[in-house]
Parts: C-alpha cells; sequence; structure tokens
C-alpha cells in the first residue's frame, strides 16, 4: 500500500488541515473526516488540537468522536495524537476541572510547575528516553511547542524537552503515539515524524491485508 488510509479526525477546533497536509506530504492518503466508517476503515488514525483541553473535549463529544478516538485507539492501530490532542488521551487536565478526558491514558494533565513563562511558545531540543520506530532519526531535534500543560512524567514518556525540568513531549503506549509539540509546524524533524507515523500505517496496513 503505498499512500496508506490515515484519518485526522475532524471536530471543528482549530487549523486541522495542517496536520493533514503534513500527512498528504509525507505519502499518505489523508482525510479529515468524523465519518466512522472511514475512521474504521483507516490504517492510521490522528488525533490533532489546538486551544483548551476543555471545549476540544467537549466539541469531541458533539461531533461523537471521543468514543471513535477510543475505539481507533483500541484496535490496535497507529494512532497519533498532537499538541492538545495528545492531553485529550488523558483522564483530565487541571486546565478543564470536572471535565472527563478520554482515559485512553490514565492520570491527569497538569500545569508546567516551577516559575517558567507559561505558555512554553518556542523551539526547544527532543531528549529521547525510548527508542520507538517513530522517533528514528530525531534524537537531539529541535521542535516547536506552543503549551501551558504537559503530560504526567511516566514510564510512557519517549521522550522529554527542558523547560524548568524534564517535560512530557512524546508519548508511546502499545499503538498509541502522541507528540506535546507540533511536528507540522517543526520544519524537517517534524516532518520526519509524521513520515515514521506514514510508515508505521503502512506496515499495519499490509499486515492486516496479508490476513485477510
Amino acid at each position: 500500500m503505498s499512500r496508506p488510509l490515515i484519518a485526522v479526525l475532524d471536530y471543528g477546533i482549530g487549523n486541522l488541515r495542517s496536520a493533514q497536509k503534513g500527512l498528504e506530504r509525507m505519502g499518505a492518503d489523508a482525510r479529515l473526516t468524523a465519518d466512522s466508517g472511514l475512521i474504521a476503515d483507516a490504517a492510521g488514525v490522528v488525533l490533532p488540537g489546538v486551544g483548551a483541553f476543555g471545549p476540544c473535549m467537549a466539541a469531541l463529544g458533539r461531533t461523537g468522536l471521543d468514543d471513535r478516538a477510543r475505539a481507533a485507539a483500541a484496535s490496535g492501530r497507529p494512532f497519533l495524537g498532537i499538541c492538545i490532542g495528545l492531553q485529550l488521551l488523558y483522564e483530565g487536565s487541571d486546565e478543564a476541572p470536572g471535565m472527563s478526558g478520554l482515559g485512553i491514558l490514565p492520570g491527569t494533565v497538569r500545569l508546567l510547575a516551577g516559575g517558567v513563562k507559561r505558555p512554553q511558545m518556542q523551539w526547544n531540543r527532543l531528549e529521547v528516553r525510548t527508542r520507538i520506530p517513530m522517533l528514528a532519526g530525531l534524537g537531539g531535534a529541535w521542535v516547536y511547542f506552543v503549551h501551558s500543560y504537559a503530560a504526567p512524567m511516566a514510564d510512557n514518556v519517549a521522550a522529554t524537552c527542558d523547560y524548568g525540568g524534564p517535560v512530557a513531549a512524546v508519548i508511546a503506549d502499545d499503538n498509541v503515539w502522541a507528540t506535546q509539540f507540533h511536528p507540522e509546524k517543526s520544519a524537517r524533524p517534524g516532518l520526519r515524524l509524521l513520515e515514521n507515523f506514514v510508515d508505521q500505517a503502512r506496515s499495519a496496513a499490509a499486515v492486516a491485508w496479508r490476513a485477510s
């Protein structure tokens, strides 16, 4: 499969098309969609996001994409969360007390600690902790962050950046990957990460086709 089908979840928040265009540039047949059939058929699924946890989670609920995101993550197919899309994977966030997240990953997203300026709005260097296919070629890369909240530091943190201490930058939990930075805004390193994700989706589709 030369151009794997990747569903970019369209819940009407922010510039979701930039993630779609980045994936297309890296060889995917990327579709911005809320269609349950297309999402179920896709070789990989991407949950992008910009803005705040509460409005993004509410929009996922209104469109029914909250359950579709959970199902996609549970399916074993490559799944990628980007920026707020990473934070939505957790059980909740300090940014929206009382609102539940998708609960795909355990824990609560917390405000960046210490005396750092918030948001972190800058290029920062990735420190790779766990070698995974998604991070191939990205050790020490500089990528672009815009965020005031961060995922909990846990065993599934595959890469960090230094911002008043280690901050979770990449999550890897079985087939679920997520980046706190914006790969579509991170020049060549960001495109390399998207290319790695497309390669994973292509491989997963090939395995599924051989098994069918």
